[in-house]
């Protein structure tokens, strides 16, 4: 399989979870760092925004962490460094490893060919669509390996969510492509 078949295949956000410290002080934290914003009444955990690169990290008194916003796969790791070096500068006891990882990629794909959704309805297996075009706009397919939603747009446009790397993403990209060979 060559790059050249993924050339429309686009990371939108990537997220990730995991734990940093055993606890940390939240209060502490957003008076400490620039950028670090808590506000109890609205949410239980602090938000840190890191602007290079671009990614949002939700910081909660357990030590565990979500960070979400991250569009390249090499920025995780950056926005990790970053966010350890900013919190042991603060003070905070962290772990020497961090144990985060990725637990959803949205990707985009663009087949550049319109979808007939309601032929795609009438050939496959019901149990794994949701269609109702007067909701969304768009064809819900669940595939069960790898375990990726997507949804597919009468414009050619697809949303793959759910896989844990690139590489979940395309075969679920190719197991879709393979079926819709057959009915388009």
């Amino acid at each position: 399989m060559s790059d050249n078949k993924y050339k429309n295949l686009k990371i939108e956000n990537i997220v990730a979870s995991g734990v940093i410290a055993d606890s940390i002080d939240l209060e502490d934290i957003a008076e400490k760092i620039e950028n670090c914003e808590l506000n109890k009444k609205k949410f239980p955990g602090a938000v840190f925004r890191i602007e290079n690169p671009k990614v949002a990290v939700l910081v909660f008194s357990s030590g565990k962490i979500v960070m979400t916003g991250i569009r390249r796969e090499e920025d995780l790791k950056l926005g990790l460094d970053y966010l350890m070096k900013e919190l042991k500068a603060a003070g905070v006891s962290t772990f020497d490893v961090p144990d985060v990882a990725i637990t959803n990629m949205v990707c985009s794909y663009d087949t550049e060919k319109q979808i007939n959704l309601n032929r795609i309805v009438v050939a496959l297996n019901l149990e794994n669509i949701e269609y109702e075009p007067e909701q969304f706009p768009g064809l819900v397919y669940r595939l069960d390996d790898p375990k990726i939603v997507a949804l597919l747009f009468s414009s050619g446009k697809v949303i793959l969510t759910g896989g844990r790397n690139l590489d979940d993403v395309r075969a679920g990209l190719d197991k879709l492509e393979k079926q819709l060979e057959s009915i388009l």
